[in-house]
């Protein structure tokens, strides 16, 4: 007689959120683009997370204004940390929708990205994001997004 085992998979232990955690899912989980962008976590708590965009003329266009291409990578990656402070873990995710305004260009200085969970399911997580000048404090991009927990 045979003796039948199962397995059982265990579910995602939270890990504990700290700025060095996050820090290190910038380094750890971003394709080598966008650990590009030299972005560094300013602050978080429960499902918000800012993070700092540093001024860099490889991301500037004429004049040192910052592409939107830059603006987007940046408010998407603060998204994912943010969720990341809610599960407390890594978890597959997908970017389903991102909607992005530009509001002013931002030139010269850094940009803070903040992101802000609005609503989290068990399957979808949407959220907003701001994106200001470090030195001005004017909102120059507003974004909102969906995100399929998968």
């Amino acid at each position: 007689m045979t003796e039948s085992t199962t397995t059982t998979i265990a579910p995602l232990t939270p890990v504990p959120v700290t700025t060095h955690t996050l820090q290190q899912a910038l380094a750890d989980w971003f394709a080598p683009w966008v650990q590009a962008l030299g972005l560094t976590v300013e602050s978080f708590s429960d499902g918000v997370v800012t993070l700092c965009l540093p001024h860099s003329d490889r991301l500037s266009r004429v004049g040192g204004m910052v592409c939107g291409q830059a603006l987007m990578s940046a408010a998407d990656t603060a998204m994912v940390l943010a969720i990341v402070t809610r599960l407390g873990n890594q978890r597959p995710m997908t970017t389903v929708q991102l909607n992005t305004s530009f509001l002013k260009p931002l030139s010269n200085q850094d940009a803070l990205v903040t992101a802000r969970i609005i609503r989290a399911g068990k399957s979808l997580v949407f959220g907003e994001i701001d994106i200001s000048g470090a030195r001005d404090g004017q909102s120059v991009c507003r974004a909102s997004t969906t995100y399929a927990l998968l």
